[in-house]
């Protein structure tokens, strides 16, 4: 079985923000600090009709926090993320992220619809060759390796679902973690590979 090299590079993970931007201002100085690429896999500013309304809710100021993060932040589209919101939003707003860095591919598709579906999230992978497929949506985070494909939904900084940790995940060095945003405490971790010097 070949070994999958990885880019050493420090990747943060986040989803499910719904327009916290006083938890995101937390997730950016406790554990994205030094990330060189940071990835949102979808309901960015908007609460939603469904969810609760953050503490730290001011969608205005996320998206001016969020236009000036001083590293490349990768969108994929969420189901409560309109098209307003790409008016105050610079980034574009897909329905799904397609990247590879080095010998590692990564899909990002927010999860609502099909996209919660295991076999599909696997299927998927294998077809694009896939390692990692981050998800959110649910709120709950998720860190399991099923067939060659590591599927990961970080959970949600501002509203978690489950037991209640608010969550983001840091990919670095080849080691995927899931941390508690309030503690830091690693939640789930996983090697996905050795990190290419």
């Amino acid at each position: 079985m070949f070994k999958l090299e990885v880019p050493d590079l420090k990747i943060g993970i986040v989803s499910d923000t719904h327009g916290d931007l006083r938890t995101c201002r937390r997730v950016w100085e406790k554990c994205f600090g030094d990330a060189q690429l940071v990835i949102h896999a979808g309901d960015v500013l908007y609460h939603g009709p469904r969810n609760p309304i953050a503490e730290g809710y001011d969608p205005a100021g996320l998206a001016e926090f969020l236009n000036a993060c001083p590293v490349p932040l990768l969108v994929a589209r969420g189901n409560c993320d309109a098209d307003v919101d790409r008016l105050v939003l610079q980034y574009p707003l897909p329905p799904f992220l397609f990247m590879q860095f080095g010998g590692l591919r990564i899909m990002v598709e927010h999860g609502d619809g099909s996209g919660l579906d295991r076999q599909y999230m696997v299927d998927t992978g294998r077809k694009y060759g896939v390692h990692l497929f981050i998800t959110g949506h649910t709120h709950q985070r998720m860190l399991e390796k099923v067939e060659e494909v590591v599927i990961l939904n970080p959970g949600s900084p501002s509203l978690p679902k489950g037991d209640g940790k608010p969550s983001v995940a840091l990919l670095e060095r080849g080691r995927l973690r899931v941390l508690d945003v309030l503690t830091g405490e690693t939640l789930a971790e996983m090697d996905l590979g050795p990190a290419a010097m």
